[in-house]
């Protein structure tokens, strides 16, 4: 038997039945001023999703009007101001807050058996931070829009009318939420921790966190300052970017990209430790390769954070700047690999189950596969020289920040959503909503690699008659995968209608603390003793048929009283010391 270990009550410490979180206390200020990292982990949910859905709708919107050359639905002035508020809260207020925020916010404490995240007050905070960041952005929309495009790319940004400031303003705060929930997510995986779980006994999910939040800590104030400079060129006109004041518009771009490329590692770590979790409960298998795949998440944070420079290779760049940041881009593709090849290598002879959750991480495998292979493309010199800024660009970044985010964020939100709600969504629906996504998705996305490598520029409002075959598949796959999405969110939604109970605590059969706790849990997680064993040992739980879900065998069971005793032993004889 694996080895194991034990903590003791770290739930209520008194008598008579526990009421899960949800009903702990009743009320809409109940919720607002709460400190529970649970319900501060619903509260994002409902918050990005929002935000998904208007990023979604800016998103058709731009496909629509892509639909036939010239003006279909809207001038080349408002396509602009679409196209830029799409990607800036996507990106902003969808992608990179998504997975850590809401997922992570629920459950990285109960995965440490812990009460709460280090700091609760300040979770709380960062989340109206980013309401209010959020709230610039919706502001935005009422102030002339923002035609600059996501990145603020200058002199656009110091120049244009709209309503850059608040669309900037907003960045920024934004920025201080995500610091402080990077920070609260180290110290609680550093001081929180129960007794027996090592770094390298911590479920994978944690680990993809932990680098999440690394880069969050380190990166995100430079952003903060580039926005900051940003906003002072454009009010007191300092000629920081202004090259008719001395200034270097490139330098805004080397500023931006110095934090941006870091963060697309912010957004797709978390999903990539999502599907660790997935693959290993599905395949009832040990995860392979645990050592290599925990160490290449912050091999990705390193490498993420000195590769900005291949987004400038027509920039001005030295050739033998851009032949080390070439060479540097093509050196993340060896953690990527690691984790791909090892998920592969765990369903190898596994006993593998097709349940909602499996169908999203496998479709996130394939959609990385292609996002991760064609950005060596970009990485070799001599080829992005002529794919820079067309449509390949597009596709490639959506394949991997969107696609697989998207993806990995419903493998992960079916995955517990059991736990979360005390509720089961409809098997078959669930699937459906996969397939339709994943069809839509590549059908939406495939054909702009072809565009691109014919050479359709990006970001164009109008285009050669030539392109419009690409464009109609795009437009037809964008429309196919809404329905998936709304199908797929809309099965979730019409779940929590039913009447909540009945639900396995351990209903896929996962080893790590999560499943040891009620379905939904209580208030502070855990109203029974919890065993640290292996996260990625099966061999830990049984099928029961009187719970429909897994329990613990009777052989953990009695290596966990073993370990207590031996534990207690070692107590009495050092006088109480640890």
């Amino acid at each position: 038997m694996t080895q194991v270990d034990t903590t003791t009550d770290l739930a209520h410490g008194s008598g008579g039945p526990f009421k899960d979180y949800l009903d702990e206390s009743k009320g809409i200020t109940s919720w607002l001023g709460t400190l529970d990292h649970k319900r501060i982990g619903i509260m994002y949910l409902i918050a990005v999703g929002l935000s998904f859905a208007l990023g979604g709708f800016y998103a058709m919107a731009l496909r629509l009007e892509l639909l036939t050359p010239g003006e279909t639905i809207m001038t080349a002035a408002t396509y602009n101001k679409v196209f830029t508020l799409h990607g800036a809260v996507m990106v902003f207020l969808f992608i990179v807050p998504g997975i850590p925020a809401a997922l992570g916010n629920f459950m990285l404490p109960i995965m440490l058996g812990a009460k709460d995240v280090a700091f609760p007050r300040l979770n709380l905070f960062s989340f109206y931070l980013w309401l209010v960041g959020g709230a610039f952005f919706v502001f935005t929309l009422f102030n002339g829009g923002l035609d600059t495009g996501w990145t603020f790319y200058t002199p656009y940004s110091v120049t244009d009318a709209t309503g850059t400031i608040s669309a900037v303003g907003g960045a920024f705060i934004l920025g201080f939420s995500s610091i402080f929930t990077g920070l609260n997510f180290i110290v609680t995986i550093h001081k929180m921790r129960p007794p027996g779980m090592g770094f390298f006994r911590m479920p994978l999910f944690l680990w993809g966190l932990y680098a999440t939040a690394i880069i969050q800590v380190l990166a995100t104030p430079v952003l903060g300052i580039t926005l900051l400079l940003l906003m002072l060129e454009r009010f007191g006109g300092w000629g920081i970017f202004d090259p008719g004041m001395g200034g270097d518009p490139v330098l805004f771009e080397h500023f931006f990209w110095f934090y941006s490329h870091p963060a697309v590692y912010l957004m797709i770590l978390p999903a990539m430790a999502v599907i660790s979790e997935v693959i290993s409960t599905f395949s009832r298998k040990h995860i392979f390769g645990y050592t290599l795949i925990a160490y290449s998440s912050i091999a990705l944070a390193v490498f993420g954070s000195l590769v900005w420079g291949h987004h400038l290779f027509v920039s001005t760049q030295s050739d033998l700047t851009s032949v080390i940041f070439s060479a540097l881009t093509f050196s993340v593709a060896i953690p990527s690999a690691i984790k791909v090849f090892n998920w592969l290598t765990t369903m190898y002879r596994g006993e593998i189950r097709l349940d909602t959750p499996m169908w999203y991480a496998l479709c996130f495998i394939f959609l990385f596969l292609i996002g991760g292979l064609t950005g060596l493309f970009c990485a070799t010199l001599s080829v992005d020289v002529h794919l820079h800024d067309t449509y390949f660009i597009v596709a490639h970044f959506h394949y991997v920040m969107v696609g697989s985010v998207m993806f990995g964020f419903l493998a992960g939100l079916y995955y517990w959503w059991p736990k979360m709600f005390g509720r089961f969504y409809n098997e078959t629906a669930g699937k459906i909503g996969c397939l339709i996504s994943f069809v839509g998705f590549n059908t939406a996305f495939f054909p702009q690699f072809i565009m691109g490598s014919l050479g359709m520029p990006r970001r164009y409002y109008d285009y050669a008659p030539a392109f419009q075959p690409y464009h109609m598949l795009s437009t037809i796959g964008a429309l196919t995968l809404a329905v998936g999405i709304f199908l797929a969110v809309g099965n979730l939604l019409i779940s929590l209608r039913r009447k909540k109970g009945g639900v396995a605590d351990n209903p896929w059969g996962g080893a790590t603390l999560e499943w040891q706790t009620s379905s939904p849990p209580p208030l502070y997680n855990f109203e029974r003793e919890i065993h640290v064993f292996d996260p990625y040992d099966m061999t830990i739980n049984r099928y029961d048929e009187a719970t429909n879900g897994y329990v613990l065998t009777e052989e953990a069971l009695e290596a966990s009283a073993a370990i207590k005793a031996a534990r207690a032993a070692r107590v009495h004889s050092t006088g109480g010391a640890h």
